[in-house]
């Protein structure tokens, strides 16, 4: 799929479809959670003692204590659960001794008895991210909550610093306007540039709705996954992400080989990825390319069969772990294999139990041809699993696939393409037709790009589909 991102994550939001406006916007419950200056409303209770510190919440275990609840901290949230609504707890930590501690979302009027949360957490000297979505408990008196660290039981007097603490709850309704994230590649090339290519490129391509690529890459899979979807959630807006680590990635073109390193380590990866999530709603293009070019595998003695049961575990685990998650297991496109061949890779690659299938992902075929390629499968799938939603990548087919005497490298950097439709939701056919691949970045060291890497944002290539050339 010849993909490969970096970047710092942080909140957002614009919205650039003619779509409701936000109805329902998630509230942060938490009054502080990032500690510029003080801690407050925080107290310390048992023994611990709470300070400001470099715009963390430093917490000090002050004697050995066996008790988790013999040392923590607690702040009120700023309105009151609502019983059997999901929610989701997300905060950054790290210590000075790793030891598995305790956080909790509890009612004041009965902290011990009634905890809607009460999550072990394996702090590390590190700092990582921790997203935990759970349901609020119905309560005998009074909805008001409260969060907890409970930091004793170490068996020493760590020190615990916080940060970025957040509590929301999940919209009831599920956004209709699709998030537009300021610090996509375009978008940040865009902010750190200046004149008529990067104001073309804000306007063509930065202010659109573009997804999110998720791979081994990031360092901190949760923080990259939480901070993403929790901006999306804060501003009412669906967030779509692409989880592409699947193991030999990229097996057919090698561009943007790599992934987990077998199927043990993606189960895991995928986990992780699935319960920062959690809860809210999202768009999910499950692994690019990864049925369709299984069939590759046997150049390098892998069976594809295990590709196959690799991806039918991820659908289990974002079905079991995000289920307001829309998973959209990959397809290829219309030209690499038959409809008929097709379909049954689909079934024992999991689609039964996703919410359908993508088409065209970083490629070039007309949105026409995708829709006639998906009424095709859907039609060997009615007899199976039934037939299944799908959506098209539009990002790079306004032109339509590049032809010419080498066609088999016409899928990477050709020249002459351009920006198809932008994302939206068709009345009909296509259940979404969206920009899965980031427009301007590479497929990788071929065609008009250059030298420029897998999934490196170039201008020029961006310039080239907003024009149309050359």
């Amino acid at each position: 799929m010849r993909f490969r991102r970096t970047a710092a994550l942080s909140a957002v939001l614009t919205a650039v479809l003619v779509l409701p406006q936000p109805a329902s916007a998630a509230a942060q419950l938490i009054q502080n959670g990032a500690f510029t200056t003080s801690t407050s409303p925080w107290a310390a209770i048992g023994q611990t003692t709470v300070t400001a510190e470099a715009e963390r919440m430093r917490v000090d275990v002050k004697a050995v204590v066996a008790n988790p609840w013999d040392a923590m901290v607690a702040a009120p949230t700023t309105a009151a659960l609502n019983p059997g609504k999901s929610y989701t707890l997300s905060f950054d930590a790290y210590s000075t001794l790793a030891y598995r501690a305790r956080t909790t979302v509890q009612y004041t009027a009965t902290p011990s008895s009634n905890q809607s949360l009460s999550a072990d957490v394996q702090l590390t000297t590190g700092s990582r991210r921790y997203s935990i979505p759970f349901v609020a408990a119905t309560a005998t008196t009074s909805t008001a909550a409260e969060v907890t660290f409970q930091l004793g039981g170490s068996g020493g007097t760590p020190v615990v610093r916080f940060d970025n603490v957040s509590l929301m709850e999940t919209q009831t309704t599920r956004p209709t306007a699709l998030f537009v994230y300021n610090q996509s590649n375009p978008a940040r090339w865009a902010d750190q540039n200046s004149g008529t290519t990067a104001d073309a490129i804000r306007a063509g391509i930065a202010n659109k709705p573009i997804f999110e690529w998720f791979g081994g890459w990031f360092g901190d899979l949760t923080l990259a996954v939480d901070r993403y979807v929790g901006a999306a959630q804060a501003a009412d807006r669906l967030p779509m992400l692409v989880a592409y680590n699947i193991p030999n990635r990229d097996a057919c073109a090698t561009q943007s080989n790599g992934g987990a390193a077998d199927a043990a380590a993606y189960h895991n990866w995928i986990t992780e990825f699935a319960k920062a999530i959690g809860s809210r709603h999202a768009i999910v293009v499950l692994e690019p390319d990864a049925v369709a070019a299984a069939g590759c595998l046997v150049k390098i003695g892998k069976d594809p069969e295990e590709q196959y049961r690799i991806l039918a575990d991820a659908t289990q685990v974002l079905r079991d772990q995000a289920p307001n998650a829309w998973v959209y297991l990959d397809a290829g496109n219309a030209t690499w294999i038959k409809a008929a061949d097709m379909a049954p890779l689909l079934v024992k690659s999991g689609i039964a139990t996703t919410r359908g299938f993508s088409l065209n992902v970083s490629n070039y075929i007309t949105t026409a041809d995708s829709e006639t390629y998906a009424v095709a499968v859907n039609s060997h799938l009615s007899g199976t699993v039934g037939a299944k939603k799908y959506v098209i990548d539009t990002s790079r087919n306004g032109n339509g696939p590049y032809v010419d005497s080498t066609p088999e490298d016409n899928w990477c950097n050709p020249p002459k393409r351009k920006l198809g439709t932008a994302p939206t939701r068709p009345a009909s056919g296509a259940e979404f037709l969206l920009w899965v691949k980031v427009p301007g970045d590479s497929d990788g060291a071929c065609g008009i790009g250059g030298t420029t890497p897998a999934g490196t944002f170039s201008p020029t290539l961006a310039l080239a589909l907003i024009n149309g050339s050359p």
